[in-house]
């Protein structure tokens, strides 16, 4: 009971149900002053206006959430005029929805918030057809009267801003850090949990991309705040955050260790692991519990089952080499002391965020000059070149315009040959479900069907138990808040609620509920089947086909990347500005090619050509971004020497054979690489290094010697870390260009 309390609490305060309530303010005010006023008649168009251009309303930067709105405004009008224009010459109207659909989809290859504008254009079309007006007199009050809703709901979320102007962006911090303790407590199970290692590292897919995704609207909205007004104390204190949530997710990526090296070093032997792996866990639920508190305003938990975890997680270092005795625990101790260094440093940079939550004065200083906080955003290119570029086939977003386009044409023919009362609802689920993607518009189908079942049969047992007009207003208006606060998190619970809204709005005019209800779920269902059907068979966008550019943008990326920390290694202190530009380029790749790997799982088996091959192909990219994160890492926490030749060396061989497997796929010319005994004598004397180190200190402690300095340790450690990480990161390079000539030949080629 506690702990739905809890829930409960943190939905209420969240800037989703903020959203839900300023929604609400928008439509109830008007609404209410209109009728106060006697102007009843001009309500439903301004409240439509605010309605419809409530979707751009989203966090990021304020700028852009205006431009958004203002945008979406004009659309809106734009489109209501031409379909109220046009309704009563039919092959006008079917062009004009013809012309409307395809153009408006499109709007949503500028991004995700260019989406939602194209999202409130093709709701203000279907909303027209449920509009009423004849005369031009009439159209043209009813469009002039929306865009005085859409000028009133900028007004209310510029107040709901000034009123929480950091809400929003304390629930992204919130989301953020509780995706990354869930995704620590993730990577923690692979240490030990052998059986379940590949269905763990599915799932780690899924959590690296909500995470990417957080993190690009943070830059965006505390970034771009910084760079056009300086930074308020508060702003200082979320940017903070910001910095060491990324710093953790790289640290959790550079964990990401040779699972296979592990089990053979440990064995039967894991027990030494497993206070490593309940450090992870417990840092994991500080983070989730941190991230409630950023809601919650309540009091930051003690640290001391932190620092138990660490001591002891250190302790069973020293077991383990009591245990197995030196020389032969070398190799074994020196992992466990490489995992314990990136735990220590998560653990620090945890205690970080607790010091700035806490408001304990100078916790840190954010460094970050101006000009180099504007390499760290993803700007968003709004010109027509970019239009021009997805106008084909091999446009993802193109196919998905025109099959739009041909579902809601066939749908409007059909409700209007035969008839069907509400018509218009079918083109409503149609917009609304329909993603580029099979798999998500089947998932979302079948949400929508069952929310919309869920709604309806609550609708029925309300109207069964009264008939009172004031009941349904109030449970109307309830349900559109809760409906626009939770589409984001549960879209099934959400279309319960719309549906809900819809039906009780209806039944104040009309008194026949059931009949309302009837119409609402076969509507949805009709729309449903149509989305999914035209998915399947209208220029059908399988993910299999999708995955070439997106696989040769993480080649390119992992490859700067490589050479980025090749770099830092030479010189720390001038190549750190764009060693970390490098990361969080291919931070971002490796989450595009996870989220095309979750789509490909959604689509219908036989469409999943080739799918153990493309998991191989992620998983290789995912564990090579983690070595050499794990090396960049080292190298900025550790006092290091000089970067060797050998070192050198096959950083430009590894660096060839991914530029190879790119060229390849790419079918571009190939240049000769590094040639292969040269590495491999590299390779050699690599290790050769660290045999070196290590039998000086076996002679050290044969002699008596048995304290290790931390100068020692730290040359042993970066000798064993270089010289294993790049035959390491060699390794995986080599089966990626296999793996990546094998997708090349059964996939690309077959197309």
């Amino acid at each position: 009971m506690k702990e739905k309390l809890k829930l409960l609490e943190l939905f209420l305060k969240s800037s989703n149900f903020d959203r839900g309530i300023r929604l609400g303010v928008g439509i109830a005010v008007p609404f209410a002053v209109l009728c106060f006023l006697g102007y009843v008649e001009y309500a439903p168009a301004v409240v439509v206006g605010t309605f419809l251009n409530a979707p751009g309303d989203i966090p990021g930067s304020f700028k852009r959430k205006i431009n958004a709105i203002l945008v979406s405004i004009g659309l809106t009008m734009v489109i209501t005029a031409i379909i109220l224009f046009s309704k009563p010459f039919l092959p006008l109207l079917v062009v004009a929805l013809l012309t409307i659909s395809f153009i408006v989809s499109l709007i949503s290859v500028y991004g995700f918030r260019a989406s939602l504008v194209s999202f409130s254009g093709l709701l203000a079309m279907v909303m027209a057809f449920a509009i009423q007006k004849e005369t031009p007199h009439e159209i043209l009050v009813q469009v002039g009267l929306m865009g005085v809703g859409g000028l009133w709901y900028l007004v209310v979320s510029f107040v709901f801003q000034k009123l929480a102007p950091v809400k929003d962006q304390n629930q992204l911090l919130s989301d953020t850090l509780l995706l990354i303790g869930e995704y620590l407590k993730l990577r923690a199970k692979l240490l030990t949990g052998k059986a379940k290692r590949d269905e763990h590292v599915k799932q780690t897919f899924v959590l690296q991309h909500k995470i990417n995704e957080k993190h690009e609207t943070l830059r965006e909205a505390l970034l771009t705040s910084r760079k056009r007004s300086g930074r308020s104390h508060y702003e200082e204190k979320q940017l903070l955050i910001l910095l060491s949530s990324i710093r953790i997710f790289e640290l959790i990526e550079a964990i990401h260790l040779d699972y296979k090296l592990i089990d053979e070093v440990f064995g039967k032997r894991k027990e030494f692991l497993k206070a490593s792996k309940k450090l992870s866990k417990i840092m994991g639920n500080h983070l989730i519990r941190l991230s409630e508190l950023l809601i919650q305003k309540d009091k930051i938990p003690n640290k001391d089952t932190l620092l138990t975890a660490l001591s002891n997680t250190n302790e069973s270092i020293t077991n383990y080499v009591d245990t197995v005795k030196l020389p032969a625990a070398r190799e074994g101790a020196l992992m466990l002391k490489n995992l314990y260094d990136y735990q220590e440093q998560i653990l620090q940079e945890i205690k970080a965020i607790r010091r700035v939550m806490a408001n304990v004065k100078n916790a840190s200083v954010v460094s970050l000059k101006r000009e180099d906080s504007s390499h760290f955003l993803t700007l968003q290119e709004y010109r027509l070149n970019v239009l021009s570029q997805n106008f084909s086939l091999d446009s993802t977003m193109f196919r998905h315009s025109l099959r739009l386009t041909i579902a809601i044409v066939v749908a409007y023919l059909i409700g209007f040959l035969f008839d069907i009362q509400n018509s218009y609802w079918i083109l409503l689920t149609i917009i609304v479900i329909m993603r580029p993607s099979y798999g998500l518009t089947k998932e979302r189908s079948k949400d929508r069907i069952i929310g919309t079942l869920i709604g309806a049969a609550f609708a029925v047992s309300i109207v069964l138990l009264t008939q009172n007009i004031v009941v349904y207003s109030a449970l109307a208006f309830v349900s559109m808040i809760l409906a626009f606060s939770l589409i984001q998190q549960n879209y099934k619970y959400s279309a319960a609620l719309i549906t809900i809204s819809i039906v009780f709005v209806y039944s104040v005019i009309n008194p026949n509920a059931f009949e309302v209800i009837q119409f609402r779920v076969i509507d949805t269902i009709i729309g449903a089947v149509i989305a999914v059907v035209a998915n399947y068979l209208i220029f059908p966008s399988w993910e299999v086909n999708n995955l070439k550019q997106v696989l040769l943008n993480t080649l390119t990326m992992n490859r700067k990347y490589l050479l980025a920390t090749h770099e830092l290694y030479q010189d720390i202190n001038k190549n750190n500005h764009a060693y970390s530009v490098a990361r969080k380029e291919a931070f971002l790749a490796i989450s595009n090619l996870n989220a095309a790997f979750q789509r490909l799982t959604q689509d219908p088996k036989s469409k999943q050509k080739e799918f153990q091959l493309i998991y191989e192909i992620v998983t290789l990219n995912q564990t090579m971004i983690s070595a050499i994160a794990s090396i960049g890492n080292f190298i900025v926490s550790h006092k290091t020497t000089p970067a060797s030749k050998e070192f050198n060396l096959l950083i430009e061989k590894i660096s060839n054979t991914l530029q190879f497997s790119f060229d390849s796929l790419a079918h571009t010319e190939i240049k000769q690489g590094v040639a292969e005994e040269n590495s491999e004598d590299a390779q050699e004397k690599l290790l050769g290094k660290y045999h070196q180190l290590s039998s000086l200190r076996d002679e050290n402690i044969r002699q008596g010697n048995t304290e290790l300095d931390t100068e020692t340790l730290h040359e042993l450690q970066e000798a064993y870390l270089m010289a294993n990480h790049l035959n390491w990161l060699k390794s995986l390079s080599e089966n990626l260009k296999k793996a990546t000539e094998r997708y090349r030949m059964a996939i690309v080629e077959s197309e």
